[in-house]
C-alpha cells in the first residue's frame, strides 16, 4: 500500500461510535445434503487428496434444487431469535448478505421478512460484495443502531453457490458450500463495546465475475449457451489478492483500535481456503488456535463464512465479555474489509 492509499485508507474508522452494542444470538443453517470430495471425482478430474492439499475441504452442503437462500436464512434466523429471547416483531432491521439471491426483484430481504413476520423491521440487501459481503452488511448494522429510533437488528449472510457453479469446472467445483448464518445484534449499557475501528478497500477486477444476467450482458440464448450465468475464478489471481489484502486491512483496523493484531484474542475470517487462512495467521504472528476454522466440513460459504466461525465459538462458550475479535473476509470485485470489536 502506498503512502497515499494509506492515508486514504486511514479514514475508514469506527471511532466515534457512541452507541454500544453486542452479539446476542446467533445460528447457523446447514443443507442437509452432504457432498464430499470423493462424491466430486465421479464428475470432476480430481481426487480427494488433491482438494485437501489445496483447499482444506474435505465436505460441503448443497441446497435442495426446490429451494431458495431465502428458506435458509429463514431457517438461520428462527433460531437465532430464539437463542436471544426475541420476537420476530421487534425487529428494527433485517439486513441479508448475499449474491444468490432469491431473484432480482422482489429483495431477498423482504422476503424473509414477510416469512418471519418482523412487520416493522427495515428490509435491506447487501448483494454485490460476494464473501465481503458480510463484513459490510455488518459495519451497515453497526451505524443503524447508532440510531435511537434503532435497538435490534438481524444480520443473515447466506449463499448458494451450488447454484452459480458450472457443472464440471473443478476450480469453482471443489470449493464452494451452501449455508445461512444469522447474528443479531442489539445496543447495550456496557461502554466500550461493539465497533472499535475498521478497514475497507476496494480495488476492480473481473477475476471473480458471474458475466451475464446484468443489463451490460442480458440473458439471451447465446449467455445460455456459452455458460455465462456461471461462476467464473481466476484461483491465482485469489490468492495473490486475498495473501496480500488481508493481513494488511486486518493490520490497519487493529492499529486504529489501538491494538496490534497479536492482542485480538479471536479472528473470524472468510472461510476460503485454509491456506490462505494459514498464510494471513502467519503474516500477523497469531496462534492459529485463535481463527476458528469451519471450511473444512462446509468449503467456502461465501458471505456465510466468517459468521459460521463466529457462531462456533460463541456457542461453545469462548467468546467472553471484554474479548476482542476481529471479521475480515475478501470477495469478489475485489471488495475486502475487516472490523475491529469488543464483546459485551
Amino acid at each position: 500500500m502506498t503512502v497515499a492509499e494509506e492515508r486514504i485508507a486511514d479514514t475508514h474508522t469506527g471511532a466515534g461510535l457512541s452507541v454500544p452494542f453486542t452479539v446476542v444470538g446467533t445460528a447457523v443453517h446447514l443443507p442437509p445434503t452432504v457432498v464430499t470430495n470423493h462424491d466430486l471425482t465421479r464428475t470432476l478430474d480430481t481426487t480427494d487428496e488433491w482438494i485437501v492439499a489445496r483447499t482444506g475441504i474435505r465436505e460441503r452442503r448443497h441446497l435442495a434444487p426446490e429451494l431458495a437462500t431465502s428458506d435458509m436464512c429463514l431457517a438461520a434466523a428462527v433460531p437465532a431469535l430464539q437463542a436471544a429471547g426475541t420476537a420476530a416483531a421487534d425487529l428494527d432491521a433485517i439486513i441479508v448478505a448475499s449474491y444468490t439471491y432469491d431473484q432480482p426483484l422482489p429483495s431477498t430481504s423482504l422476503i424473509v421478512k414477510d416469512a418471519l413476520g418482523a412487520t416493522r423491521a427495515l428490509a435491506l440487501d447487501v448483494t454485490q460484495a460476494a464473501c465481503a459481503s458480510g463484513v459490510h452488511a455488518m459495519l451497515m448494522a453497526a451505524h443503524l443502531l447508532q440510531n435511537p429510533s434503532i435497538n435490534t437488528v438481524l444480520v443473515l449472510a447466506a449463499d448458494c453457490a451450488s447454484r452459480v457453479t458450472r457443472p464440471g469446472d473443478r476450480t469453482t467445483g471443489i470449493f464452494f458450500g451452501d449455508a445461512a448464518a444469522a447474528t443479531l445484534l442489539t445496543t447495550t449499557d456496557t461502554p466500550g463495546a461493539g465497533l472499535l475501528s475498521y478497514d475497507l478497500g476496494s480495488q476492480l477486477s473481473y477475476q471473480v465475475q458471474i458475466p451475464a444476467g446484468g443489463s451490460r450482458l442480458p440473458t439471451s440464448p447465446d449467455t445460455l449457451a456459452a455458460g455465462d450465468h456461471y461462476l467464473f475464478m481466476d484461483g491465482p489471481a485469489v490468492w495473490d489478492t486475498a495473501t496480500t489484502r488481508l493481513p494488511q486491512s486486518i493490520t490497519l483496523a487493529a492499529r486504529r483500535a489501538g491494538l496490534a493484531p497479536t492482542d485480538i484474542d479471536h479472528f473470524f475470517l472468510h472461510q476460503a481456503n485454509l491456506n490462505i487462512l494459514n498464510h494471513t495467521l502467519k503474516e500477523l504472528a497469531v496462534p492459529a488456535e485463535r481463527a476458528p476454522i469451519t471450511l473444512d466440513t462446509l468449503g467456502n460459504t461465501g458471505a456465510a463464512g466468517l459468521f459460521t466461525a463466529l457462531h462456533h465459538t460463541l456457542s461453545n462458550g469462548t467468546l467472553r465479555p471484554g474479548d476482542t475479535y476481529v471479521m475480515s473476509a475478501i470477495g469478489a470485485g475485489f471488495h475486502w474489509g475487516t472490523l475491529c470489536l469488543r464483546h459485551s
